[in-house]
């Protein structure tokens, strides 16, 4: 027999089988803010009607959460009605046949570097990181092609961390992470795995031999905590951010 929680997972990722569906969860989940129900029929060429009955199917399996807000500055009689938004909800869906465990594991290890004595017990993973990070960046480098502009390198290494789960965005000369792979991990083990994911995107960066660009600890509401930017300072030493 199914487990139930394994049943309810299958239920819940089957709804992105339909088509229009999935396209309105892929935009509102790479959009930056909340995305009205006008926005997100235009942006897939589908009836507000039909938006809005999709919409609130992802929103009820927990895959979408709404908000109300006025759209309009506007205030008092004639404003108006606040309108349904919708973004990107927090839950964490994940699908194996037959059933794995990769979490557990990796919080055995967390624990087991978080309660190991003496200062200095994360370095061997940060170093580990570091070296998996300069790895992903001498490939980025070799996809770029030869002579590649720092526009062509960013671009490289963007593609790679999309295709490892970070979400990269560009805005105002810095480029986030819109995703933490590891955010299950990093609630309860935070300075661990924002020091590896630093390490990881300074090895990234020396790989790529993006000369000028720097990673930064820079922790942002529902972003990675590690920021890159142009002409930027390196962080020294700064494998410790802060646990609050």
């Amino acid at each position: 027999m199914t487990p139930p929680d394994v049943a309810q997972q299958i239920g819940d990722l089957a709804l992105l089988d339909e088509p229009v569906r999935r396209a309105l969860y892929t935009y509102v989940a790479g959009r930056p803010e909340a995305v009205g129900r006008d926005e997100a029929a235009r942006a897939v060429r589908v009836s507000r009607a039909l938006a809005a009955f999709h919409l609130d199917k992802l929103v009820a399996a927990g895959l979408l959460e709404a908000s109300y807000r006025r759209l309009s500055r506007r205030r008092g009689p004639g404003a108006g009605r606040p309108a349904k938004l919708y973004r990107r909800s927090g839950r964490q869906l994940e699908l194996s046949v037959p059933p794995r465990r990769y979490e557990l594991a990796a919080r055995l290890f967390a624990e087991s570097v978080a309660v190991a004595p003496g200062p200095g017990a994360e370095e061997p993973v940060w170093s580990a990181a570091r070296r998996l990070g300069n790895s992903l960046g001498e490939a980025a480098r070799r996809h770029a092609g030869p002579r590649p502009s720092r526009a062509r390198l960013l671009a490289s290494a963007a593609a790679v961390l999309r295709a490892h789960g970070f979400e990269p965005a560009r805005a105002a000369g810095v480029m986030r992470l819109r995703n933490c792979p590891f955010h299950a991990l990093a609630r309860d083990f935070r300075p661990l795995v924002c020091g590896m994911n630093l390490a990881l995107m300074e090895g990234l960066i020396a790989g790529l031999g993006a000369y000028g660009i720097t990673a930064e600890l820079d922790p942002q509401p529902g972003h990675c905590c590690v920021a890159f930017r142009a002409g930027g300072r390196a962080a020294r030493g700064g494998r410790r951010p802060a646990t609050t």
